[in-house]
């Protein structure tokens, strides 16, 4: 069986508390301070019948250039949801990310973590050109990649075919759109944001098959956002809106 990590009291806390997160094996350095989390690593892994170690730096030199706070979960790679499983299931003004080729593991570990904050149902990535959950987004998530479906497809374009068969949604964005994103209506019905790429954005396939094509307007003549910073100011207009209704 192949294995991954998961690093810092953080993440592997939130690994533990996650109902379908296989952990093999946990590891404590001899050397850490005990503390309130490490103390509830513990509970929780005997709670689970988890084998927790406490070892020498030598077993941590390999994770060297993480910073694991002395503390690493050895783990069953993420299991994938499939789209024809989620698509089954019954929703009701419900939203999906889609990300077109993001490819820094810090938007992606800070994007999951908004989704899982505004309710997103699931994030929809490529299963080529975008970065891919590891260790390093699990991270920078703050372990929320256990709180939400990562859905992986070979192809975004036959992915959003579908949703829109299943009557979702589909709101792409681009600098140059007409329209500002506060101008949807996002209620009553499911829909689908697509971010693109940091410096390519939504690929012209995925903007035709799109029923809208927002902007962020800027007052600056800069370059546009942060990926995960512009996500974070649409997603959060839908829960804005949610709240309002």
């Amino acid at each position: 069986m192949s294995e991954d990590i998961i690093y810092g009291k953080n993440s592997v806390l939130e690994a533990l508390t996650a109902e379908n997160r296989e952990i093999n094996k946990i590891l404590i350095s001899k050397t850490i301070h005990t503390d309130v989390k490490l103390n509830k690593i513990k509970e929780l892994a005997r709670e689970k019948g988890i084998v927790f170690q406490f070892v020498g730096k030598d077993k941590f030199q390999p994770y060297a250039e993480f910073n694991h706070q002395g503390v690493i979960a050895l783990v069953a790679p993420i299991e994938y949801m499939e789209l024809e499983d989620f698509l089954e299931k019954p929703h009701n003004n419900c939203s999906v990310v889609i990300l077109d080729g993001v490819e820094d593991v810090h938007n992606l570990g800070a994007i999951i973590r908004t989704c899982v904050c505004a309710g997103v149902e699931a994030i929809i990535i490529p299963s080529r050109r975008n970065v891919q959950v590891n260790s390093v987004v699990e991270k920078i998530s703050a372990g929320a990649v256990n709180h939400i479906p990562i859905i992986k497809v070979n192809s975004l374009v036959n992915a959003v075919q579908k949703m829109k068969e299943s009557d979702w949604w589909i709101i792409a964005t681009d600098a140059s759109a007409k329209d500002n994103y506060f101008d949807v209506d996002y209620n009553n019905m499911n829909f689908a944001i697509i971010m693109g790429a940091e410096h390519a954005g939504v690929s012209k396939s995925l903007l035709k098959a799109s029923d809208y094509v927002v902007k962020i307007p800027m007052l600056k003549d800069f370059n546009s956002l942060n990926v995960s910073n512009a996500l974070s100011a649409i997603i959060f207009e839908t829960v804005r809106q949610k709240f309002k209704k």
